[in-house]
């Protein structure tokens, strides 16, 4: 007696091969493209409104950076996918270290925009805060 093989099952399991790696390729190219939006340096510049000074100032992502009398941390940056019209997107903490109050209470913190800076404005007497790219 002769046995045959299940030749539609071995055919069905590559075609479910095939197409799992169809999308796994398809899948992984737009993760990576999300991780290449996002920077590792967050660079602002800050201007002194009595002195009329401008400073630019680069931030490691997570990490705290004295300026004078603020305090200042970057916690994400963020480049547009767009090539028309680029934006750049930051979340920011800003302390005033002269203040009295010693709760941790922030100045600023909340996403801060390149191309409009007057949607959350950085509202200080003695400083102004710009985003100007994130690398």
């Amino acid at each position: 007696m002769q046995s045959k093989k299940n030749i539609k099952v071995g055919k069905i399991n590559l075609i479910f091969f095939f197409l799992n790696l169809l999308i796994f390729l398809i899948i992984l190219p737009d993760k990576n493209s999300a991780n290449e939006m996002e920077g590792r340096y967050t660079s602002i510049k800050v201007l002194d409104k009595i002195s009329s000074k401008n400073t630019l100032i680069n931030l490691k992502n997570g990490e705290e950076k004295v300026h004078k009398d603020l305090l200042i941390k970057s916690m994400k940056c963020t480049n547009s996918k767009f090539d028309d019209s680029p934006e750049t997107t930051a979340y920011i903490q800003v302390r005033d270290m002269t203040s009295d109050d010693k709760n941790d209470v922030y100045v600023f913190n909340g996403w801060m925009f390149s191309s409009s800076p007057s949607i959350k404005p950085f509202d200080h007497p003695v400083y102004d805060i710009w985003l100007i790219n994130c690398s």
